[in-house]
């Protein structure tokens, strides 16, 4: 079982600028907590994989994968930063190597219960800090926190790192999630502040059609 601390943990200017330390785990979510049924339960990767085939995992089959631990701060875009929370999960690496996206892949798309959706850089996805939790604090996470799993990218604002998470899709361009495509910065690095759509510049976000 691997431990890694994300970069900058313990420093003296860990929290990004804009932000404001807060204790305990505040609950943050859009819409409804989704009711766990495990035997209709899969984690799907689709898209464009190097086999073109999709990969699915049942609830059961997480217990096979490779686990790490990751400790590091959330960073919430509204403001609130929590730190040394302890994240428990199968690392998302894991997932390239045993469904391996085509040459091509540029992006992912992290997808959850309800639809909602996540972009993200395939190197942000590939970071060695990024997991897909199923644990925090030692505890399994609670159906209000994710349960259960949540994807963890912790370099970026929380939105990136959806709860309840369901699949990852492998794309060859950029498009917009959920909250990308509603005024929320395409990248969110919290140290660049980067929090909302109209801060981008033309690299940022995806090309424009037409």
């Amino acid at each position: 079982m691997a431990d890694e601390r994300s970069p900058g943990l313990g420093a003296p200017d860990r929290i990004p600028p804009g932000q404001r330390l807060v204790h305990g785990w505040p609950v943050s979510h859009y819409g409804p907590v989704p009711r766990f049924r495990p035997e209709r339960w899969n984690l799907r990767v689709f898209g464009a994989t190097a086999s073109g085939n999709t990969h699915e995992w049942t609830f059961d089959d997480l217990a096979a994968l490779p686990r790490a631990t990751v400790v590091a701060d959330l960073h919430c875009a509204s403001g609130p930063t929590s730190t040394d929370h302890e994240w428990y999960g199968i690392p998302a690496t894991t997932i390239l190597d045993l469904a391996p996206p085509a040459t091509r892949v540029t992006h992912v798309m992290a997808w959850a219960e309800y639809g909602y959706s996540a972009n993200l850089r395939l190197a942000d996805f590939t970071s060695p800090h990024a997991l897909m939790a199923t644990h925090h604090n030692g505890e399994p996470l609670t159906a209000e926190h994710g349960f259960p799993l949540r994807l963890v990218v912790p370099h970026l604002f929380g939105y990136k790192g959806p709860k309840w998470l369901r699949g990852i899709e492998y794309m060859t361009a950029d498009r917009r999630g959920f909250w990308e495509e509603r005024g929320y910065h395409n990248l969110a690095d919290p140290w660049q502040q980067q929090r909302y759509s109209y801060q981008e510049d033309e690299s940022n976000g995806p090309e424009q059609a037409g």
